[in-house]
């Protein structure tokens, strides 16, 4: 199934909101078909950086954090996640063997134009997962805070931050992309 791109040209609010949400949109479809290579090659910019800090139980402090700056489920880049992607398509992913069943809802978009062709696009995530043929499944939930940036005649993910609202993560292992 392919989904059409929309390319942005002079978009105005609206239509750069629509833009961005579809490609949001679009992005979930290949995550949850498990078309990573159509994912990496279609979605992502070379100079990506893809990021989940660790969410920390602190006292709340004025201007603190509660995630962590040096503590991360994944960090990544271009280069990292190609690999990634390379193994999954191998019989070496064993946390992915089966794969996992996914379907992530992608809500409360919300964008702001950065400049020329570059957006900042903030999401809502819900994703969820199951594996083997049980009851058991994964509920992660968190927002997603992304440039998006037009590369090669379309949208292309340059930066993601993913805060989650766990401190401790369900999950066995994020052998999945958020």
């Amino acid at each position: 199934m392919t989904v059409e791109q929309t390319t942005p040209t002079a978009l105005g609010d609206a239509e750069l909101e629509r833009a961005c949400a579809q490609f949001l949109y679009r992005e979930a479809e290949l995550l949850d078909n498990t078309d990573y290579t159509g994912w990496l090659e279609s979605c992502l910019s070379e100079d990506l950086e893809y990021r989940i800090p660790i969410r920390t139980t602190r006292v709340r402090t004025p201007g603190g954090s509660e995630f962590s700056e040096t503590g991360f489920h994944m960090t990544d880049t271009y280069v990292t996640i190609r690999t990634r992607v390379k193994r999954l398509l191998t019989e070496h992913a064993w946390a992915e063997d089966p794969p996992s069943r996914t379907r992530r809802v992608v809500t409360n978009i919300r964008v702001r134009e950065l400049g020329s062709g570059e957006a900042e696009v903030k999401s809502y995530l819900t994703l969820y997962r199951s594996q083997w043929d049980t009851v058991n499944y994964d509920l992660i939930v968190g927002e997603r805070q992304d440039v998006l940036g037009v590369d090669a005649g379309g949208w292309r993910l340059r930066r993601r931050l993913v805060l989650l609202d766990h401190t401790i993560l369900g999950t066995a292992n994020l052998g999945i992309f958020l």
